[in-house]
């Protein structure tokens, strides 16, 4: 039994640190079970007070280490949101952290899914639990969703799990023991909350070290960062370049069996598109779910939000959103489906170098630079391309009007994260639509 099973398995003292979505459903559930809580946030606000409030238990607000280190004096073991930062004095209170997935696992005993990669989680996942129902198979996507895994696995009916396992949750895993454990890509990200970039791939890496025994990795073999952490002992399936168990020939889509589908049945052929309808193969064929319900899956599924979607066009050049790219890894795959592109890009940096985006997107005929990094982005593409610095979005989708003349595509693909402007991808996805439409309505 391990540390984290023994404690569970009587009343143990439950340090939650901040009280997000996911740890507000992490507390819930150790209530339920019978176990003590006290939450501790650093930024509270009303909603979560009423919310820590409704639960019934203890919230200190805006704790300094040494009142962390008098809580943890009465604690088993300590919980932190994900995305807390690994500098935060929780890491060093000297009891067990473990995450959400941990509990989950210690919990439930059905099969699991993980999902990792800087890009392309959340299509691989959305995509595995549509092709898990063409097979009659009831799967639940969780984790770094709308719905925490501690939460998911109260569903009695679920046959199975597929987590999007970022690299806030598997850092600190020790009981999570998925039977598939797959990895997309390894890109810079994130350097803002961990460590450094080291400590980033081993997050990461942890989604195959902590695959059960019997269990299979799913690895990208285009990827040397995702290979080198390969190991020999556990069964490992390919996807992506020549060689791997899942690859292209022509327009084919191809598997261990042959053939199973073509690239103009998807619901998009973009170069990462296919990528993921491979990953999302190799990643569920352990679960049973056969290629031809992943073909199906395939044809039918809807896309996601603010993904490289079309959303108008003006002067004869067509506008996609891709807002949901917050990495230069993310948008030099999203413009790998484009010849000659005006680009959108900048936000917040998250510690990463912006001078790759602009080596992996030299083929760019201009760019538009925004919010807190735009004279990184500037300064990244000024020897590449024409550059214009925008202040909003309705300044963005102007400067782009008249620097794609010709018909160029405009791409918002920022390779930064949103919250200098805006409080999320999504809600900056949707102003760019909406500066597009008023110019469109203006004309």
């Amino acid at each position: 039994m391990s540390e984290l099973s023994e404690l569970l398995s009587g009343s143990a003292r439950a340090l939650v640190v901040g009280m997000g979505v996911t740890n507000r459903a992490v507390a819930g559930a150790l209530l339920r079970r019978g176990h003590s809580v006290v939450a501790v946030d650093d930024r509270p606000d009303d909603t979560l007070r009423r919310a820590t409030a409704d639960l019934g238990i203890e919230l200190v607000e805006t704790p300094d280490a040494a009142q962390l280190a008098v809580l943890a004096e009465e604690t088993d073991i300590v919980l932190p949101a994900p995305g807390l930062p690994e500098s935060h004095p929780a890491f060093a209170l000297g009891r067990p952290v473990a995450s959400e997935l941990d509990l989950a696992a210690v919990w439930d005993d059905r099969p699991i899914a993980a999902i990792t990669g800087t890009n392309g989680k959340t299509t691989v996942v959305e995509l595995s639990v549509l092709a898990a129902a063409h097979a009659g198979v009831t799967a639940v996507a969780a984790g770094n969703t709308d719905v925490p895994l501690v939460t998911a696995i109260d569903a009695p009916d679920t046959d199975a799990f597929i987590v999007e396992a970022s690299s806030f949750r598997l850092a600190h895993v020790e009981d999570f023991a998925p039977l598939v454990g797959t990895w997309l890509n390894f890109a810079p990200d994130h350097l803002d909350v961990h460590r450094d970039l080291d400590a980033y791939e081993s997050a990461k890496a942890r989604v195959f070290s902590s695959i059960a025994e019997g269990g299979t990795a799913v690895a990208n073999v285009l990827d040397p960062v995702v290979m080198r952490h390969v190991s020999t002992d556990r069964d490992v399936v390919t996807f992506g370049g020549p060689g791997a168990h899942w690859h292209v020939d022509g327009d084919k889509l191809v598997g261990p069996d042959g053939p199973f589908l073509t690239a103009d049945r998807l619901w998009r052929s973009l170069p990462h598109d296919i990528e993921d309808v491979l990953a999302v193969a190799a990643t569920v064929a352990p679960l049973g779910i056969t290629p031809e319900a992943v073909a199906a899956a395939a044809e039918t599924f809807p896309g996601l939000p603010h993904r490289v979607t079309p959303i108008g066009e003006l002067d004869g050049s067509v506008f996609y959103d891709d807002s949901k790219s917050t990495t230069p890894h993310a948008t030099v795959a999203a413009l790998r489906g484009f010849d000659d592109a005006v680009l959108i890009a900048g936000g917040r940096n998250k510690g990463i170098d912006l001078g790759e985006l602009a080596a992996g997107a030299s083929h760019v005929h201009a760019v538009v630079a925004i919010g807190e990094a735009a004279a990184e982005i500037e300064a990244a593409f000024t020897d590449h391309c024409p550059v214009v610095v925008a202040d909003d979005m309705d300044a963005v989708v102007a400067a782009a009007r008249v620097l794609a003349s010709g018909g160029r595509p405009v791409v918002l693909s920022p390779a930064c994260a949103s919250f200098d402007w805006y409080d999320s991808y999504g809600e900056r996805g949707d102003d760019f639509i909406r500066a597009v439409r008023d110019a469109g309505a203006a004309q």
